[in-house]
Formats: structure tokens, C-alpha cells, sequence
């Protein structure tokens, strides 16, 4: 639908022309529209004025709306359940669509569309955003706050205006302007506008897309990205992408920028480990954002240049010419294959560990350690990667001590005689048992395994560093070779064992940094561009 210019403050050359168009707009819809507003007694309430004059104004165009006033007692207020007023209802017989207040300021251009599409008797909803309106099986009372001077809301409530008239028997809206009812934005702390609700849960803060509101909607949480859905059984590409994560992305928008259709298939969340870090303070360019953002940044970007298959596992690889890649839901046949499948922090698995993540407890002393700068925190760990946080975190000014479970480390003698040069204390044969606090880390619990006594410390942070797992699951079934540490075996260019095959970011090994995944990504995007213009393997061949 075009979008119709209404303007009451335009000169009235343009307001009559804005009339005649709508009258001509109005004269072509097929259906009436019936509006029902319910007041209280006190006929001088400014809104339901408000709401009076200007349903008048658009009468005056078409004789298309019938509009029907009653008071809070009248029967037909008991039958809606309309308990308070003003309350306009529209199309009640059909719809669950009320409006607390009047269509006052900005909000009048969300009363026309409303009007509109009650007329054309259809939404006019985008086709990704009604199937995942489509997807949605269980009722949704949405409550969207708005308010006559906010120049967004407008965007926001017509979006749940056509989720509302796309499953009316599902879903129920209510339009509540803060200032005509001060109440209700108190009861949902709505202090700011547009601030969207459904089923008495916050799933949108400011305005959205239609597709993203959809995907709030179903999801019953604020969604920031949305990744369009394909029901392809099979899918052709230069270039599959198994994992999500920095390395997989920055693959996926290099690989396309050279040329290569890709996709990057993700299991799990976006992101990887990025996504559930609270802040990230280390990131070339920005000094400080929180690990969603970062990936809602990342993912948004590589949208732009390839597909995404998010929440699908890879099944099996049939390595062939092309090689045929079977997830949870379709086929992929392609020419190379990128693992960057990624590895995830061994946890002690002990009481108060994943409960105080991102409170005090750390797996990265390079991206977390300056937030402890003059704290005391421990480093758990005896191999070369804690010896070696632990010496970043002291050459920071973080008081650090080690603790170690056995009387020797595993690390390298170099680091160990840093270690111990920097005079950072170490904890013979100790186990941490409990991390404590409540709202964030305070003290730790830890257990003497030669004394069998148990003791506590003070502190502020507890860092772990007791090694990786990588993701290898594919990579042993496809057989590739790994090294030593069980990481992919890799050549400079992220070859792996078999052709055409390559790895990136974490699963090789190395830092496990997120800007020396991207790198490894983009390195490898780069090698698979050239190789599948010109095939290594035929050239070894030859």
C-alpha cells in the first residue's frame, strides 16, 4: 500500500488534497469498518473528545465507518470485558484490537492505517513476517505503549496492528497511550515509548521491523536480528560454512565478497562463546560492547552478503565432487567446505560457576582482566595458558594467585620461572570447591587435597583456565588429522587433511581471541577462493 499523506498541519491546498485522496482511498475498500468507543460518564474527558472529533473528521470522508458510543455499564461493554475508558474497540466481532486513549499527534497516522487495512479487510503483512506470525500456537495479549508525541510508536503499533488481523483468534492488542492511562505504564514500568508487551512479557524495547516483531512475537523475547527461512530441500553453493561463530561469519562475507556462493550452518546460538559474553573491551574499533551486540553486529553484516541456516546440525559429509553436507533439515551440495566449528572453556563444573559467569567468573583474562585492575582474583589452572593469564592479569595490577590441584605445573620451565620471578603466590594441591556471593563473586571455597581441610578467600573474580575442547565431532567422523592437542591439523592456508576441506578460528588451536578468529576466517575464505579457481588438488595431481 502506498503511503498516504495526512498531515493537519499542512496549508489547506495540501490538507484538501490529502482529503480527496483519502476520500478516493476510502471509496474503494469493500468492507465497513464498525468502531465502538466506551466512556465513562464525565463526557469532558479529553481523549475520548479527541476520539470523537476525529473518527468525525474521517466520517466526513466516507460513510464507511459506523461509530457507536456507550457508557462502562451498557451491556455490550460486559460481553468485550472493556472495564475502563476511554476504550475504542475496532471490528470487535472480528478482532481483539482496543485503543486506551485517542489518536492524538503521531498517533493519528497509526489510526489511518489501522483504519485502511480494517477497510481492505487484510494487513498487508510482509510474507516472511506471516509465516512466522503463522508459527505462533499458543495466544498472545500484546500491550504496546505509545504515546501522541513519540514519532516512533506509530512503526511499532502498526506492526502488532497486522499480527493482530493476521491471527485474530490468537492474538488480542491493546494500543495504550502512557498519558491517558498513567496506570497501566506504571504497572509495566513503561517509561519509555514504544515499549512492547506480550502475555505481561517486555519483548521489544523502541520500534522494529515487521519481521523482527514477528520473531519477538513467537519467541516471547526481543529479537534483533532476523534471518529469513528457506524450506529448500537442497541447497548448491561454492562454499559451506559449518559453525557461526566470528570465524564462520567473516568467512561467509569474504567468500561472497570474492565471488563464491556460500552458507553458514550453525547448531547453536550465533556467535559461539561471543554471545554469552557480557562485555567485550578488547574488539579493534569499539572500546566497549556487550558480546550480543557484537554478534547481532557480525550477523547483520554477513546477512548481507550470504545465507544462514541457524539452529541446524550437521549430520553428514560424503566427501565426493561435489561434497554432500546432510543437516537436521536439507542437503547441501557443494564444491569446498570450511569447519570452523570452534571450541568451548573446560569447566570445573563447581557450585556457583556458571551462576556468577560474567559476575566475577572469567575464562579470559585478556578480555576481562582490567575490569580486576588493583582486585584480587585466582587463576585456576597449571598449564602454559593459566601460567600465562596469570602473568597478563599481574603485569596489569591485578592481584593474582595461582591455584593449582597438583604440586607441580604442566607448563613450560620458561613460564614457570616467570612465574614465579613475578612473584605471583600459587597454591599447592588446592581444588576449588564452591565459588560464592550473590550477586557477584566474594569468596571462594576451596579444598587442601593433601590436608583434606577445607578453607575460604576473599576475592573478587575467579579466572579458569584448565584448557579447551574443541569441536572436532565432524572432524573425527570425517577423519581428519588432528594434532597433538586434538585440535584440526591445518597448513598455512587452512587446508586440512583431505581436499577441500579447510578449518578456521578456534577448532585449530591458538589464541582464542575473537579478532584472530575473524582473521583465521577471512584468511581461509581467501584460500578457498583461490583453490576452487584453480584446485590444488588437480594441480598436485598433475
Amino acid at each position: 500500500m502506498a503511503e498516504v499523506p495526512f498531515d493537519p498541519s499542512t496549508d489547506q491546498g495540501s490538507q484538501a488534497d490529502a482529503t480527496r485522496q483519502l476520500e478516493r482511498v476510502f471509496q474503494s475498500m469493500p468492507n465497513e469498518i464498525h468502531l465502538f468507543l466506551f466512556s465513562r460518564k464525565d463526557r469532558d474527558d479529553p481523549f475520548a473528545q479527541a476520539i470523537r472529533q476525529v473518527v468525525r473528521a474521517f466520517r466526513e470522508m466516507t460513510n464507511k465507518i459506523t461509530f457507536r458510543e456507550y457508557g462502562l455499564d451498557h451491556e455490550l461493554a460486559r460481553k468485550w470485558q472493556v472495564t475502563d475508558g476511554p476504550t475504542l474497540l475496532f471490528e470487535p466481532e472480528k478482532y481483539n484490537i482496543r485503543w486506551y486513549g485517542g489518536p492524538l499527534g503521531e498517533e493519528g497516522r497509526t489510526f489511518l492505517e489501522l483504519l485502511i487495512y480494517l477497510g481492505l479487510g487484510k494487513s498487508n503483512i510482509s510474507e516472511q513476517a506471516r509465516e512466522v506470525i503463522g508459527r505462533i500456537d499458543e495466544p498472545r495479549q500484546v500491550k504496546v505503549f505509545v504515546s501522541p508525541t513519540c514519532p516512533y510508536c506509530p512503526q511499532q503499533a502498526v506492526n502488532a496492528i497486522k499480527a493482530a488481523m493476521e491471527k485474530p483468534g490468537q492474538i488480542s492488542l491493546e494500543l495504550v497511550d502512557i498519558q491517558c492511562r498513567p496506570d497501566l505504564a506504571e504497572q509495566y514500568s513503561a517509561h519509555s515509548v514504544p515499549q512492547t508487551f506480550a502475555n505481561d512479557v517486555m519483548i521489544a524495547m523502541g520500534a522494529q521491523t515487521e519481521e523482527l516483531f514477528a520473531a519477538s512475537l513467537l519467541k516471547l523475547e526481543q529479537q534483533t536480528v532476523f534471518i529469513p527461512e528457506t524450506e529448500d530441500e537442497l541447497v548448491e553453493a561454492d562454499l559451506v560454512i559449518v559453525g557461526g561463530g566470528p570465524a564462520g561469519l567473516t568467512a561467509g562475507i569474504y567468500a561472497a565478497r570474492s565471488g563464491l556462493k556460500s552458507a553458514i550452518i550453525e547448531r547453536g546460538a550465533l556467535g559461539g562463546q561471543v554471545a554469552t559474553t557480557p562485555v567485550v573491551e578488547n574488539y579493534p574499533g569499539l572500546t566497549s560492547v556487550g558480546g550480543k551486540t557484537l554478534v547481532d553486529i557480525m550477523v547483520t553484516h554477513a546477512l548481507e552478503y550470504t545465507t544462514i541456516f541457524p539452529g541446524e546440525e550437521v549430520i553428514d559429509i560424503e566427501v565426493g565432487r561435489p561434497f554432500v553436507v546432510s543437516t537436521s533439515r536439507r542437503k547441501f551440495h557443494t564444491k569446498t567446505i570450511l569447519l570452523a566449528t570452534g571450541a568451548t572453556h573446560k569447566h570445573l563444573g563447581a557450585p556457583g560457576e556458571s551462576r556468577l559467569l560474567g559476575r566475577g567468573v572469567s575464562y579470559c583474562s585478556t578480555c576481562d582482566g582490567m575490569l580486576f585492575k588493583g582486585k584480587k582474583v585466582i587463576m585456576v589452572g597449571g598449564g602454559n595458558s593459566a601460567v600465562t593469564e596469570a602473568l597478563h592479569l599481574r603485569n596489569i595490577g591485578v592481584d593474582v594467585t595461582l591455584v593449582h590441584r597438583r604440586d607441580k605445573l604442566r607448563a613450560q620451565d620458561f613460564l614457570t620461572r616467570l612465574l614465579f620471578e613475578a612473584r605471583i603466590p600459587v597454591l599447592w594441591n588446592t581444588e576449588v570447591r564452591e565459588i560464592l556471593g550473590e550477586d557477584r563473586v566474594r569468596q571462594v571455597l576451596l579444598f587442601d587435597n593433601q590436608s583434606k581441610e577445607t578453607f575460604t578467600l576473599p576475592l573478587d573474580g575467579v579466572f579458569i583456565s584448565i584448557g579447551y575442547e574443541p569441536a572436532i565431532s565432524l572432524a573425527q567422523k570425517l577423519g581428519l588429522a588432528l594434532t597433538e592437542e586434538g585440535y584440526i591439523q591445518k597448513d598455512a592456508h587452512h587446508r586440512t587433511s583431505i581436499d577441500g576441506i579447510y578449518s578456521a578460528g578456534d577448532v585449530e588451536g591458538g589464541y582464542k581471541q575473537i579478532v584472530t578468529a575473524a582473521g583465521q576466517g577471512a584468511e581461509a575464505a581467501m584460500s578457498i577462493f583461490e583453490d576452487v579457481i584453480n584446485p590444488y588438488w588437480k594441480r598436485e595431481a598433475g
